[in-house]
């Protein structure tokens, strides 16, 4: 396992979150870039936060997914729990603006569905707060596990 890594690149940045976004670009200018993902992620404009969360693939999708992504989506191939996964998923985008973000760590699609109904139920600002967390933790998942 990988210690959190004191300066990185807007490339490996990159990689980690999904994309070069505003987020990723600040992140490299700063030391422990991860250790400080969260506090530099209540900075940003709104339309930067949903920039960094529409980067992530939704759960659940089939195409357009990184390598990474792809391993960490889980299990579950069952159409009926991707074809609910696709409807919550665009529900949960037509609520709150932005992509549901969770740290799956392994876990089925099936055992996501819940969380994603769960998740409906609250609001935009705990929903915004939430999902930035959940895609700091996933990044550093991804940072130690490489």
């Amino acid at each position: 396992m990988r210690e959190l890594p004191r300066q990185l690149s807007v490339a490996e940045l990159s990689e980690l979150f999904e994309g070069r976004t505003r987020f990723v670009e600040l992140l490299a200018e700063v030391e422990n870039p991860l250790a400080h993902a969260r506090e530099i992620a209540v900075t940003l404009t709104d339309t930067e936060k949903r920039e960094v969360l529409d980067a992530h693939p939704p759960i659940g999708a089939r195409r357009n997914l990184s390598a990474r992504s792809q391993a960490e989506q889980g299990s579950d191939d069952d159409p009926a729990v991707l074809e609910e996964l696709a409807s919550l998923n665009r529900t949960y985008e037509d609520r709150f603006g932005f992509r549901f973000i969770v740290f799956v760590n392994g876990r089925p699609r099936r055992a996501i569905v819940p969380i994603l109904k769960e998740r409906l139920e609250r609001s935009r600002e705990e929903e915004l707060a939430t999902a930035l967390d959940e895609l700091v933790s996933i990044a550093e998942a991804r940072w130690r596990s490489s």
